[in-house]
């Protein structure tokens, strides 16, 4: 699969919740990529979206290639402290089928403009190691590699490093207004929390 016309990238609806899960099964049951190690239900997973969407203060987007939700990427909290509100922790996740055609930098392209334009000032990515493929696309998308978490989690027999990656989105205001809501960056998110 190549990146061109035929992938779309759009705000998650709730309806997303059992492709996006199908997506990120394997990842839990079959990697340590992810910590989690329980495969969310469906409804859970729909939940998780209704209450990212409410919120309105973190995107999350889908890329659809004929008619089929092949991946997603999404923003979230770094840390609760307010101080930290200009930070955001991200992820990408692609359907193995779908992999090195162009989606997880689609996704990302998209996420980040939305993320500008809501004020934010950095992305930190967490990846479980070894991932050297995933090292190798976070760098090739611009993000520098800050710090290690040594044997942060034990998955599937073994201990794992976590590997810090930060990339700047903008140059820090020297009086930065809180970050703006994602309807507000991005038109298209106002309608997708009433879509099921």
């Amino acid at each position: 699969m190549s990146d061109d016309d035929s992938v779309d990238v759009r705000p998650i609806e709730p309806g997303d919740a059992d492709p996006v899960r199908d997506i990120y099964a394997p990842f839990v049951r079959e990697t340590p990529v992810t910590f989690s190690t329980e495969v969310p239900s469906a409804e859970k997973m729909r939940e998780k979206v209704r209450r990212k969407l409410a919120s309105d203060r973190y995107p999350w987007y889908v890329a659809e290639s004929e008619g089929r939700v092949v991946g997603y990427a999404y923003a979230g909290t770094l840390r609760e402290r307010d101080a930290y509100q200009w930070a955001v922790e991200v992820s990408v996740y692609v359907d193995p089928s779908a992999q090195r055609g162009g989606i997880g930098g689609t996704l990302y392209d998209r996420l980040f403009d939305t993320l500008r334009e809501q004020g934010y000032v950095a992305a930190y990515a967490a990846l479980a190691m070894p991932n050297p493929d995933s090292a190798t696309f976070h760098e090739a998308m611009g993000f520098e590699h800050v710090g290690t978490f040594p044997d942060a989690g034990f998955k599937l027999g073994a201990w794992h490093d976590i590997e810090w990656y930060r990339k700047r989105l903008r140059d820090p205001p020297n009086a930065p207004e809180s970050p703006r809501p994602v309807s507000a960056a991005d038109a298209a998110f106002a309608s997708a929390s009433a879509r099921e």
